[in-house]
């Protein structure tokens, strides 16, 4: 299972981490896997490239480990972003059940 944490603070994003393989499928053919990487990857090329918002990143891909950690207040645009990855990791979640995905919020 997929362990999907969002870290927020009131509505502001702290951050976000993910840990585990869906086991949807095999290795290299789990769709839930790799929407879920799609989706995480994505968030954080588009807040790299079109925001000035900065976070650190940590991964390890045989656990499934992702973690990011925003460094000050996300912007408009990088609140937007966030909001889109949470609506799709949900929807993957709603679509495939607890038994691959969990999406858990996290007060900070």
């Amino acid at each position: 299972m997929i362990k999907i944490t969002i870290r927020k603070h009131a509505d502001s994003y702290i951050g976000f981490e993910t840990l585990g393989h869906a086991d949807y499928a095999e290795e290299q053919y789990d769709i839930i896997c790799a929407a879920v990487s799609v989706l995480v990857i994505n968030t954080l090329n588009s807040l790299e490239t079109l925001t000035k918002d900065s976070f650190d990143f940590n991964e390890d891909s045989e656990t499934g480990y992702m973690k990011c950690r925003f460094q000050t207040s996300l912007s408009d645009g990088g609140r937007l972003l966030m909001d889109a990855m949470v609506l799709g990791l949900g929807q993957i979640c709603d679509n495939y059940g607890n038994k691959y995905t969990q999406l858990l919020f996290e007060e900070v």
